[in-house]
């Protein structure tokens, strides 16, 4: 008898048991899997075979023998490598829609939201302005610039001087140089900064490192052209080095296309945040430690979260779910019946204002009319639709009674602030205001214009053709489709059919802001936002609500994005930054409320925040509120635009 070791194959069930993963990991559940291993056994078989004498031996033979073991096994779980530690890292959300096209600030079109937005209260995480505006006293308060600018006695010419404490993030100091040049590179690129102001802004030099000249462009008398925009520029576009700008020239070529659209992730920075991680999923900041501003002739330390993380979810919805759920601390995104969650949950969430309407109503966000679509260039179109739509709903539907009502601020040209209504004749204008709902009155004013339905499908037509139009906004902006609804709904009340479509952002941005090129069909009717507070208002509004002058232009995110032409407008837009007489002024206002509401080339829809602003306690406390005791008062522009990045400095953790 022979004993031999033999191989065998064992078919081996494994169940495994999962380690534990890290916070911000899930657990998976345990799996079963089937594994194929090699093991040794002793096999002994009893055999016959044949001799001359038939005997009964032990011979070696090989087999195969199944069995079934469990055995643990650890599996390896790699752990998240965008994962934050939630102490040190505030969350947003309401600003980035899709992923990150590039971090070059002399583009428009990076789609990055954190990091770049030049308007009235620039963004000033990573890149950063001489001055921050505050939209609650109305003041600009010095960043990279020390002291206030001061204007000569003839107004045409402004002096500051820069911090000597501000560095780049590559350690040298931001100069007088980089201002002139920034400038340079505006207009020679024809940035979005270029365009906006070189018409108002005729030079930008450097008198010494320290100090910089902010020549105004002159009119044929010698008066600056518009006093209001040189220091809107300060306050509202970047200081970008000058170094650094060279180098994007020479890569590119010189080439305007080229010279925009580079990615520019080498850029260099003065900000206290810059790039850490992008994708399809979330953005996120990290902090500089070696940020200039923690200087005493600045903020005098750093500001308080390590990362500011920006998840890009789906909708609104998706966001609002996170906000409860404290995943999300700063909110800028229209959460739905947001006093439910205090009122009705118990949640630490809560808003500037703790009443209705919840926030500082500035914007105006509005419908415009594609007037090169047929029929919209007739007003009894444009005015029918206007006053059918039911705001009321609008409000109190999509806003959850988040706005001020047309009944409470009757429309104008107007945002509901104090200020700006003392500016326009309420009475002068009375019978041209509409509060919407207004069906009978749109059927009539139709029927006179003899625009009817001639066969019966309840359809009116123009001139023998139908009148359809699709009504557009970005997807996922829950209250702008919830609006625009509405104004489908209207037209089916009146016999207009009117769709709806929801493009995403995006592709959104692309289409209405090349006013170089016809609006392709699906943008009939579409909605887009109009100014809120800022140094140049309510002119400013009015001038990008209706100036000819972005007719045609490529790269529009000024506004007229409705192409609307009107010589008289132009002529009052010309001349408001001029006066300085308040009864001529108020005459000046009057007289475009009345030209807005008679042409009808747009309609608010709503009035708005400047920017949502609800927060979750359960990490960060020490938001903007009101009477929050802060001086200079911090708005809540959620942190991060204008003077509001004070916010950041005075946070501090719930359980430190």
């Amino acid at each position: 008898m022979f004993r031999n070791k033999t191989l065998a194959l064992l078919t081996v069930i494994v169940m495994i048991v999962p380690l534990a993963l890290a916070a911000c990991g899930p657990t998976p559940e345990p799996q079963t899997v089937v594994q194929t291993v090699e093991v040794e056994k002793t096999v002994v078989e009893t055999v016959e075979v044949e001799k001359t004498v038939v005997e009964t031996v032990e011979v070696e033979k090989e087999v195969t023998v199944v069995e079934t073991v469990q055995v643990e096994v650890t599996p390896v779980v790699e752990e998240d490598a965008t994962a934050l530690p939630r102490d040190e890292t505030m969350y947003f959300n309401g600003q980035q829609w899709g992923p990150v096209v590039c971090w070059n600030p002399y583009s428009s079109s990076c789609n990055n939201a954190m990091a770049i937005a030049q308007q009235d209260n620039a963004r000033v995480l990573m890149f950063e302005t001489p001055y921050l505006y505050d939209m609650l006293d109305g003041n600009s308060y010095p960043l990279l610039a020390e002291g206030p600018y001061e204007w000569n006695d003839a107004r045409t010419e402004m002096t500051f001087k820069m911090n000597p404490a501000a560095r780049w993030s590559d350690g040298t100091p931001v100069t007088a140089e980089d201002v002139a040049y920034t400038w340079y590179a505006n207009v020679t690129y024809s940035t979005n900064a270029g365009n906006n102001f070189k018409d108002y802004i005729d030079s930008i030099e450097a008198v010494d490192d320290q100090t910089v000249l902010v020549k105004a462009k002159l009119d044929d008398e010698g008066n600056a052209v518009n006093p209001l925009m040189v220091p809107a520029y300060l306050s509202g576009n970047y200081v970008i080095q000058k170094a650094w700008t060279e180098a994007l020239e020479e890569r590119t070529g010189g080439d305007a296309t080229e010279f925009m659209a580079d990615a520019a992730e080498d850029v260099v920075y003065s900000g206290p945040y810059h790039q850490y991680f992008a994708d399809d999923t979330k953005v996120v900041l990290v902090r500089d430690d070696n940020y200039w501003g923690q200087d005493a002739s600045m903020w005098g330390q750093l500001p308080a979260p390590k990362y500011l993380a920006h998840t890009i979810f789906k909708d609104n919805a998706a966001g609002s779910v996170a906000l409860a759920q404290g995943e999300v601390d700063v909110s800028q995104q229209f959460n739905s019946n947001i006093q439910v969650l205090w009122l009705n949950y118990g949640l630490p969430v809560s808003t500037y204002l703790p009443e209705a309407p919840y926030g500082i109503g500035a914007s105006l966000p509005t419908a415009f009319y594609n007037l090169e679509s047929y029929g919209l260039d007739q007003l009894a179109v444009r005015k029918a639709i206007a006053i059918a739509v039911d705001y009321p709903t609008i409000i109190a539907n999509a806003m959850t009674n988040q706005s001020a009502t047309f009944d409470q601020v009757p429309r104008s040209l107007m945002n509901p602030t104090p200020g700006e209504q003392a500016l326009y004749d309420h009475e002068a204008v009375a019978d041209l205001q509409w509060a919407g709902n207004d069906i009978e009155g749109a059927k009539a004013l139709l029927d006179d214009a003899g625009i009817v339905d001639s066969d019966g499908d309840g359809w009116r037509e123009y001139n023998g053709e139908k009148l359809s139009y699709v009504a557009t906004c970005p997807n996922g902006w829950s209250d702008w489709q919830a609006a625009i609804e509405v104004v489908a709904a209207a037209g089916k009340d009146i016999g207009i059919d009117i769709t709806t479509n929801y493009p995403e952002w995006a592709v959104y941005q692309t289409v209405v802001t090349a006013s170089d090129a016809p609006l392709p069909e699906g943008y009939d009717i579409f909605m887009m936002w109009s100014d809120g507070a800022g140094p140049t208002q309510p002119w400013g509004r009015i001038r990008h609500l209706l100036s000819s002058e972005f007719v045609g232009l490529a790269n529009n995110w000024n506004g007229n994005w409705g192409q609307y032409s009107n010589p008289r407008v132009d002529e009052l837009i010309q001349a408001i930054p001029r006066e300085t007489d308040s009864d001529t002024l108020k005459e000046m206002y009057t007289e475009l409320v009345q030209i807005y509401l008679t042409d009808i080339p747009s309609f608010t829809l709503m009035y708005r925040p400047q920017s949502f602003h609800a927060v979750n306690e359960s990490v960060w406390t020490g938001f903007p509120h009101q009477d929050d005791g802060t001086e200079p008062p911090v708005p809540p522009l959620d942190c991060m635009d204008g003077w509001s990045v004070a916010c950041l400095y005075n946070v501090t953790l719930v359980n430190p």
